[in-house]
């Protein structure tokens, strides 16, 4: 069966950016450390452009970034929740329980105590803040294309990414301060609280509305605005990680290791979701349409508010910041290897 797109149309493929993602991610890892050791100022000045310590030009980026992934999503695709009950089931509860308080556990263990001489004292806190807010938003737009490439199910994937929008307006806020509390973390509550009205919240309602108004001059006036405004949300996306490494451009150049050693409980809970995700359908009985989404959507990351939460929390030089920027790092090869996986295994899954 061949999925569609988030907005009814032409099947999801995935762009030549999309594919090469972990390349640009690394480019502007060499450009934003590079122009932070050349120009300094700019970059504070840009850190000091704040509204209620929500820093407003990154705002600005992560809304260009977020706004075309929301306008995919079809909140009225939750009706066909009941048809794909078992799979929704599976995947709610690996996305609300097992990610976030797995990795709470393997953040807890891996950067607080097996790599912690490896890395500075004084971040150890904000490393693991940053990778639970990484674990604690299901990922949006980016399932579409990983459900197209192991020919997902499409209503079972607009239903899912749905609910946990919908679920990620309420739930968001709370578990990530329950996840930081018991990480012995403090949470600015007023700015959490801020980040995700900001970052969530408006978005949401501004993409609905917007996609509304779009879809009453038909799918293809919606289409072309989805296509233009692709290029700039890729270009946020690249002007908030330069922007970051110009940061943190010094942190790396001390301690290079860094974003390997954060990459350890990213990958380790990346695949364990997906794989438990998968065998947990298998166990029910889900079709293999809807179990490949399934495990993508329990594996993936919406990386893109991870940072923004993270820069509004902690700054720009926080750990918390780096972390999630290496999620985004190696999310598409990660993800392109669940899907093959996903796609190998097919004859297993299908076996009695």
């Amino acid at each position: 069966m061949k999925s569609l797109s988030a907005s009814g149309g032409s099947p999801a493929k995935i762009s030549v950016f999309e594919k090469n993602l972990s390349w640009w991610v690394l480019g502007c890892i060499v450009v934003g450390i590079v122009l932070g050791q050349f120009f300094t100022g700019f970059f504070q000045a840009v850190a000091n452009v704040k509204l209620a310590e929500v820093n407003l030009p990154v705002a600005a980026l992560i809304w260009l970034m977020i706004i075309p992934m929301l306008l995919k999503i079809d909140f009225s695709a939750m009706k066909e929740v009941l048809a794909h009950g078992r799979g929704i089931g599976v995947t709610l509860f690996i996305n609300w329980l097992v990610k976030p308080f797995s990795m709470a556990l393997l953040a807890w263990l891996f950067i607080r105590h097996l790599f912690a001489d490896w890395l500075p004292a004084e971040q150890l806190d904000s490393y693991i803040a940053g990778l639970i807010l990484l674990a604690a938003a299901p990922c949006t737009a980016m399932v579409f294309v990983w459900s197209n490439l192991c020919d997902g199910d499409a209503k079972f994937t607009l239903s899912q990414v749905a609910i946990n929008d919908s679920i990620m307006l309420f739930a968001f806020a709370p578990l990530v301060a329950l996840l930081l509390g018991l990480s012995s973390i403090i949470v600015p509550w007023d700015t959490l609280l801020i980040s995700v009205g900001l970052f969530i919240v408006l978005p949401v309602l501004f993409s609905q509305l917007l996609r509304r108004l779009m879809l009453k001059q038909g799918q293809t006036s919606l289409d072309a605005m989805l296509k233009r405004l692709q290029p700039l949300s890729l270009m946020a996306l690249l002007s908030t990680l330069v922007l970051l490494f110009g940061f943190q451009g010094q942190q790396i150049l001390a301690q290079p290791l860094i974003i390997g050693i954060l990459a350890v409980p990213i990958l380790i809970q990346t695949y364990g979701n997906a794989m438990l995700a998968y065998w947990l359908n298998k166990q029910f009985k889900v079709a293999h349409c809807v179990a490949g989404p399934s495990a993508l959507i329990g594996a993936s990351n919406f990386f893109e508010l991870a940072v923004a939460t993270a820069i509004a929390l902690f700054g720009f030089h926080s750990g918390a910041a780096l972390a999630t920027v290496v999620g985004v790092l190696i999310e598409v090869p990660v993800m392109l290897s669940v899907v093959a996986i996903v796609n190998q295994s097919k004859n297993w899954y299908q076996a009695a």
